[in-house]
């Protein structure tokens, strides 16, 4: 059954990147992206490719900055079209482009559409569904149709610092009254930070979720810094309710 699986997956795998060409995986497209004259840096992330539309007519025009996560109905344009209605009304034609700048560290939200000339700072959050049309600077994040600087990157910090156990519990809550049992901390894995000893052993099944090592680094050693909110994943289901 293994290796009639196996086969199955291979196959599977195949037919996708077949469907989809260079945009069968975040890899693929990240290589195809390069070799056509974007510059993308280490480590960034296109979670659906296939629903990409970055500008090809003027690759060169297109920076990412390294650890950029991309979410799915992305679109970035180097130029426009209105021109046409300019051409068909006054017989004038007037050329269009402008580079677009991504930096790094930064997190684009679904169906997000960046326009020509605008550069986003390091270290961003853009929120879904919003459209940019304007510089957006380092550490902040923003959101809107314009896009508009909602607050500071501190200030987000702090804010998921406050929800996050809140969010913790309704996530456990949830699973419970849908499932009929205790979550597994596998299902818990994102609010680590909570439970997790303060250990090596403690951090290691989490390590995984960090591929860039300096990022590990960083991270690892602001969890050995910290302290966490409960003794271990069963005292802070207790805490939930759903142990007794």
């Amino acid at each position: 059954m293994k290796i009639v699986n196996s086969i199955m997956a291979k196959i599977k795998s195949f037919a996708y990147k077949v469907a989809y060409g260079p945009k069968a995986t975040s890899g693929a497209y990240v290589e195809y992206l390069r070799s056509i004259g974007c510059r993308i840096g280490e480590h960034t992330t296109f979670y659906d490719p296939k629903t990409t539309h970055l500008d090809e007519t003027r690759p060169w025009l297109v920076e990412i900055g390294d650890n950029v996560q991309i979410t799915a109905g992305f679109t970035l344009l180097t130029h426009g079209a209105d021109g046409m209605v300019l051409e068909n009304k006054f017989g004038r034609v007037t050329g269009s482009s402008g580079k677009v700048k991504i930096g790094n560290n930064c997190f684009i939200g679904m169906n997000t559409t960046i326009l020509k000339g605008v550069t986003i700072g390091d270290n961003v959050v853009i929120g879904a569904n919003s459209l940019v049309n304007k510089d957006i600077p380092d550490n902040c994040v923003a959101a809107g149709n314009p896009a508009k600087y909602i607050k500071s990157i501190d200030d987000h910090l702090e804010s998921r610092i406050r929800h996050q156990k809140d969010e913790a519990r309704e996530l456990a809550l949830t699973y419970y009254e849908n499932c009929g049992s205790v979550p597994p901390e596998h299902i818990m894995r994102e609010f680590f930070w909570l439970f997790a000893q303060r250990s090596e052993e403690g951090f290691k099944p989490y390590r995984s979720a960090f591929t860039d090592t300096g990022i590990v680094d960083k991270v690892y050693a602001e969890f050995m810094r910290s302290e966490p909110e409960y003794e271990s994943y069963e005292d802070m289901m207790k805490d939930f309710g759903l142990i007794k």
